[in-house]
């Protein structure tokens, strides 16, 4: 797995449990034709798989940021540092990891030059992340 795929695991990992949780939730507690409530056996295969909508589902990766970051006793600002945002979730964010992660993103400017990669990397990450069904500011994109 390549170190983009381990970080978008990372954030949309902590949102994942609570939209699968409240699908499957929904879909046990929701009644059948006959009026009462369906148990996730009694569902069987005539009811649509639960599994299918939090596949479906957008995850707020700010939201997520912001929790970690709130939980986290350093003071990262995920929203303007690309260390910073491998930092929160538990990665590796030395020079070498993110040049490892610009060649993955196949950045072709000067890695020798690593405050215009971080700058790159950072807004890369986060138009990967909103093209691989993450919710992320409009003001983070551009």
């Amino acid at each position: 797995m390549g170190l983009f795929n381990s970080l978008m695991s990372k954030i949309f990992g902590h949102a994942a449990p609570a939209t699968t949780a409240s699908a499957s939730q929904a879909a046990a507690a929701a009644p059948a034709a006959g009026g009462t409530p369906q148990t996730p056996a009694a569902a069987g295969s005539s009811a649509p798989a639960p599994a299918a909508a939090p596949a479906a589902a957008v995850v707020d990766v700010a939201a997520v940021l912001n929790d970690l970051a709130k939980k986290n006793p350093e003071k990262l600002d995920w929203r303007k540092s690309i260390v910073d945002l491998m930092k929160l979730v538990g990665m590796d964010s030395s020079l070498t990891a993110r040049k490892q992660l610009a060649t993955e993103l196949h950045f072709t400017g000067d890695m020798n030059d690593s405050a215009s990669m971080n700058v790159w990397l950072h807004k890369q990450v986060l138009i990967k992340l909103a093209e691989n069904g993450g919710k992320v500011p409009p003001e983070l994109l551009s």
